[in-house]
């Protein structure tokens, strides 16, 4: 077993909240997209969103539409909705002011040795113009996310990984993360949020 990141060959990143200190602004987001609706049922959705950190927004707006306003909604709607939310994010997330200084340190310092890749619940082309916009794909060999679950993203990165499970961790700030890697059987670290110490792994800084 190992007990540090950097003794994986490789490392799947999720990106909100771990990269990016971005939770807060994409709360927002849904806030802004969603303003018409009445606000109780925003509230009811910024909570499933807070407990959720690692799903995609298409299912969180099918969540809002299905089982908080209980009313059915097309894959136009969402797609729309999704578009809409992914113009904000872009707009407010391209500043170096959000990243998360510990964690970039440390991707820079070992993407020579250690193959760096994201796999995240946020949409696969925003995921790619932040990061190129915040200067740091250059460290990663692969950035995917959704419309593809982050459960899948992995099972396909391993599927084509030449490295063994026991090589690879994945580190990601909720359960949808550790759910990611667990049913993948790979090695899950916990970071940014203190509710996933029990699990066993987790980084406080990975400098200390």
């Amino acid at each position: 077993m190992k007990n540090k990141p950097d003794q994986y060959k490789v490392i799947l990143w999720d990106f909100d909240g771990v990269i990016v200190e971005s939770n807060k602004v994409r709360e927002s987001g849904f806030r802004k997209v969603l303003e018409q609706f009445p606000e109780e049922q925003i509230e009811e959705l910024i909570k499933f969103h807070n407990l959720n950190g690692g799903l995609s927004r298409y299912v969180k707006f099918r969540y809002f539409y299905e089982i908080i306003c209980k009313s059915s909604i097309s894959e136009e709607k969402v797609q729309h909705l999704a578009d809409s939310f992914s113009e904000i994010m872009l707009d407010k997330l391209g500043s170096k002011e959000y990243l998360i200084n510990d964690t970039v340190k440390f991707i820079e310092s070992n993407s020579n040795s250690i193959e760096m890749n994201i796999v995240s619940g946020s949409d696969q082309n925003e995921l790619r113009i932040l990061c190129s916009r915040l200067d740091i794909d250059k460290n990663f060999k692969s950035i995917c996310g959704s419309p593809t679950p982050k459960n899948t993203l992995v099972a396909d990165y391993l599927k084509d990984s030449k490295f063994k499970k026991e090589e690879i961790c994945l580190i990601g700030d909720s359960m949808n993360d550790y759910e990611a890697a667990t049913v993948n059987g790979i090695d899950f670290y916990g970071y940014n949020n203190v509710e996933l110490e029990y699990l066993g792994r987790y980084i406080k800084s990975f400098y200390n």
